[in-house]
């Protein structure tokens, strides 16, 4: 009878946890499908806006320090700003083509 007993626990728990993980799963699939508000948009393009700005910000102002400790004919300040721009607009790419991936993945559930 013991050993009837720890198959009908088991037997319940299996079915208990996959009942649990069907709704896990239902409710996931709920918030991703959730519709995306204006305040959403605004703010992903405040965060794409910032991952941009902030590396032509450092690049500028190491620039800056380069030129006044170390002068020389070429400005480190606009090679520094420039590189720091292009790295801030391969950093919004990226996360923009992962965002653009992410959603084909669920168009595609």
């Amino acid at each position: 009878m013991n050993d009837d007993y720890k198959a009908n626990v088991a037997s319940e728990e299996t079915a208990f946890s996959r009942q649990v993980g069907a709704q896990a799963v239902r409710m996931l699939k709920a918030r991703r499908g959730a519709p995306k508000s204006v305040w959403f948009g605004l703010g992903m393009s405040g965060l794409i806006g910032w991952s941009v700005t902030v590396p032509t910000l450092i690049g500028a102002a190491l620039g800056l320090w380069v030129d006044k400790h170390y002068p020389s004919t070429y400005s480190w300040t606009l090679m520094l700003l420039l590189m720091g721009l292009i790295i801030g607009c391969l950093n919004a790419w990226r996360w923009v083509a992962s965002e653009y991936k992410e959603m084909q993945e669920d168009l595609d559930e």
